[in-house]
Parts: C-alpha cells; structure tokens; sequence
C-alpha cells in the first residue's frame, strides 16, 4: 500500500497518462512522432524530484512542474506533453488508478482474514460458551458460532468493496470545466474523434468505461463512497477487537503474546491485548476521516474548487494505509487466537443454573406441577441464589436449594445443566454459514488467498 501510494508510483502513472493521451491523439490523426512516444516511454520512472521541486518553487504549481521534469529527461517530446489537458486529466485519473489499485489490495486482504476467521469458527464450532446481550450473562452460544457474526461483518464488507471495484471508472479526457472543447478544437469540430479519445485512453488505462459527465474533476462523491467503505471495514474491525478485549479480561480467549512480549514496564505479570487494542485505535482513525470526504463533495461549488486538493491528499491515503494495516493485524490475531476451554466452561456454569430454569419449570408442569406456583417457587429461589452470589461471594447453588422444594422432586435437576441442551443450533448453523457464504468466496477469490498466504509479521 506504501507502494501505491508513493511520489514515485503517483508520478509515474502521470506520464503513463500523458503517454496514453499522446497515443490515441497520434491514432487519430494528431502530429505525434514514434520518436516522441518512444522517448517519453523511456523515462516513465526517470523523476528527478529535486528538479521538480526546483520548478515547483518557480511555478507554484505541481502539474507545470512535473510536465518540464519529464521533458528535460525526454527533450524529443518536449512541446508534446499534456496537449489539450487540464491538470485534472492527471490528478484525478491517477488518482482513480490508485483507488483500484488499493481496493484490489484491501479485498486481497479482506478476503484472506474471512477465510481464517471462518477456519478458527470451524475449530471451535460446539465449543459453548456464556452468549451476552446487554454485556449481561444471556442464553449460551458457541465460540464458533460467535466468530461467525464477526466473520459475516467483513462478508458484508466485502459485498460493498466488490460493488465500490465495479462502479469504479475512469475521469477520462474531458477537458478544464469538462465540456471538451480544447479537445473539440484539436480534431476542428469533430465530435467522433473527441468520442473516441476519451474512449482510447480509457482503455489503455484499464478501465471499461469512463464517468458519464464530470466538471473539472470526478465527482467527489465517489471520494466519499470509498471512504465510508473504508470506515465500514474499520467499524467491524473495531467491534471484533472489543470483542476479543472483552474476552481476555474473563480468561477466555486470548490474542496471541510472544515468548519475550512484555505486558507492562512495572507489572510483569500482564499479558495486555495490545493488538487488539491498536486495531481499535487504527479503526477509530479510519472512521473519522469520512467527516473529510462528505465536507469536501459538499462545498465543490460548481464545475470544483480547489479546497478539495490538500485534504484528499492525505485523507485517501492515509486511510487506505490504516485499514491495510488493520486488516493486516486483523488477520495476526486470529490466526494466533488462543482459547481457554476450562475457564470457558466454569464461567458458563457460573450463570447456568439461573439460564435452566425455564425448562426447569416446563419439566415440572409436565410431572404435574401448577405453572403459577411453580414460577413463583423459581423466581424466589432465582432472587435468593443471586444475592448469595452477589453480596456473600459464594458460588451459584440455585439447584441445590431447588432439590429441596417439593414442586420439582420429579425433575432431573442436574440433567437440565447438560451444556449441549442451551446452544441450539449453533454448530450446525457454523457449518451452514462456511458452506453456503465463505467456501464460494474461498472459491472466487482462491489466487488472491495464494497470494496473501506469506507470513504475516506485526
């Protein structure tokens, strides 16, 4: 993503764009020479930014100043370059190339953290677990199950992204308030050979199409749709790294910690979920850049201002930077996620009693028993077991103090404890969930997990 993003990359698709420009005016009939074109391909990446900053401080101006860097490298096109363009023609198509470029990376890394969250859900698939709502005790689950509502998030994500890929198009050639008309003199009126100029460099740039109308600039509308992308990804990211925070402070699942990882400077015992933790703070800071894309498209006053320039230039990549280096953490954690099972268990059974008395009391009517009393008996009991444990300290006997009550002598109290009897459906509902949504992403997308299978180092 540095790469991407970088002056050399940025620059370099410039005089792409200038070349692609200067071949299809030559294909349709404007005077370019094969020497030109051949020179101007030559030093592609040949950039001299110390002599482009040297003009730069003389124009106060960037565009000016890269076009007389790349002719003093390639002086046969000198006079050629940028021939009926606005400035826009490249800033905003490499900008719009940039955008793929870095969409396609953060689907390439999307894509590889549902596949491994949706392995660490398998593994754990009928591993029950406390549920919660409210961040109360609720009805158990499983940790398979669980991983499945954070793995459907970033499936949801990456619905979005592919839908962002596919609208994506290029500005294209239309000139400095986007009416063509430098365009419409060089070909003398003919409005075919404008047509197909734009339709020429789109091509070469890779893209299908072009935007139906633009003023000087793309609209910044399509600004805005790419960042609150970003932001929904960071969204989920966040949740799941509160999640897991949560989590480790009750013992139950850990992020990984290195052999010679250090918690804390003065408690040396602390093992603190500091990925997690930079997950969330990354997540917070890619969320909050939307703000600049929603004010930036809303004060582009006619055909644009140029208010937009400096804050795009670090909102969009920066952003883009921050979500691959969340998804890259993303996928380190859970990769080296560890569970506790055992500690799983008794925090489970803490609050199990008080989640069995429902069938507790449908076990009695069965055997006999009057409804209303037998609410009535479970709901003082309920009310005593809790005080026991909230102010005494002790442990949940809410079924030993039931054994003693009449009304539920014919029920197998300890029965109603099994812990497969509270999770439903959940394992079955992980397997459903990695058959019918991730194994058919796996199978889209099954070169770019090869691609993203190289260690993953934070």
């Amino acid at each position: 993503m540095s790469r991407i993003w970088s002056s050399q990359n940025r620059h370099a698709m410039w005089r792409k764009l200038w070349i692609a420009l200067a071949e299809a005016e030559q294909e349709l009939g404007l005077d370019f020479s094969d020497e030109q074109l051949e020179a101007m391909w030559a030093n592609v990446e040949n950039i001299d930014f110390e002599q482009v900053a040297k003009y730069e401080s003389e124009f106060r101006h960037d565009v000016m100043a890269h076009i007389h860097a790349y002719e003093d490298v390639a002086p046969a096109a000198k006079g050629k370059i940028h021939v009926g363009a606005t400035s826009c023609y490249v800033t905003d198509n490499g900008d719009l190339v940039l955008l793929r470029d870095s969409l396609q990376l953060i689907r390439t890394r999307l894509v590889a953290v549902i596949d491994q969250l949706a392995k660490f859900a398998e593994e754990y698939r009928d591993q029950p677990c406390l549920g919660f709502t409210h961040l109360q005790a609720a009805q158990p689950t499983t940790i398979g199950k669980r991983v499945t509502l954070w793995c459907y998030d970033l499936v949801l994500d990456l619905q979005e992204l592919e839908h962002r890929i596919d609208a994506l198009k290029f500005r294209g050639v239309k000139g400095t308030t986007g009416t063509q008309a430098s365009f419409l003199t060089l070909f003398e009126g003919d409005h075919n050979k404008v047509l197909e100029l734009d339709r020429l460099v789109t091509q070469k740039m890779g893209f299908d199409e072009s935007y139906a109308v633009t003023g000087q600039t793309y609209s910044r509308k399509i600004d805005t749709q790419v960042l609150s992308l970003l932001s929904g990804i960071s969204e989920t990211a966040h949740k799941v790294g509160s999640d897991i925070r949560i989590l480790q402070h009750r013992k139950e699942v850990e992020e990984p910690f290195g052999k010679k990882q250090v918690g804390s400077s003065a408690m040396a015992y602390k093992r603190n979920p500091m990925r997690s933790e930079r997950m969330c703070s990354l997540a917070r800071f890619a969320m909050s850049l939307v703000a600049n894309g929603s004010q930036t498209h809303a004060v582009q006053w006619m055909e644009r201002t140029l208010d937009d320039s400096a804050n795009r230039r670090l909102s969009l990549p920066q952003s883009f930077l921050t979500v691959d280096a969340i998804l890259i953490l993303f996928r380190n954690i859970t990769d080296g996620m560890i569970v506790y099972p055992k500690v799983i268990e008794r925090n489970l059974r803490d609050e199990l009693p008080f989640m069995a008395t429902e069938e507790i009391l449908m076990e009695a009517v069965k055997a006999g028993g009057d409804r209303q009393e037998l609410h009535e008996v479970i709901r003082q009991q309920s009310v005593e077991a809790a005080k026991r444990v909230k102010m005494d300290g002790e442990p949940n006997t809410l079924i030993e103090h039931m054994k003693n009550e009449p009304g539920f002598a014919k029920v197998d109290l300890e029965g109603t404890l099994d812990l497969p009897r509270f999770i439903g459906r959940a394992p079955e509902q992980v397997d459903e969930f990695v058959q019918d949504v991730v194994n058919p992403i796996r199978e889209k997308y099954a070169d770019e997990l090869n691609s993203a299978a190289e260690d993953v180092r934070v």
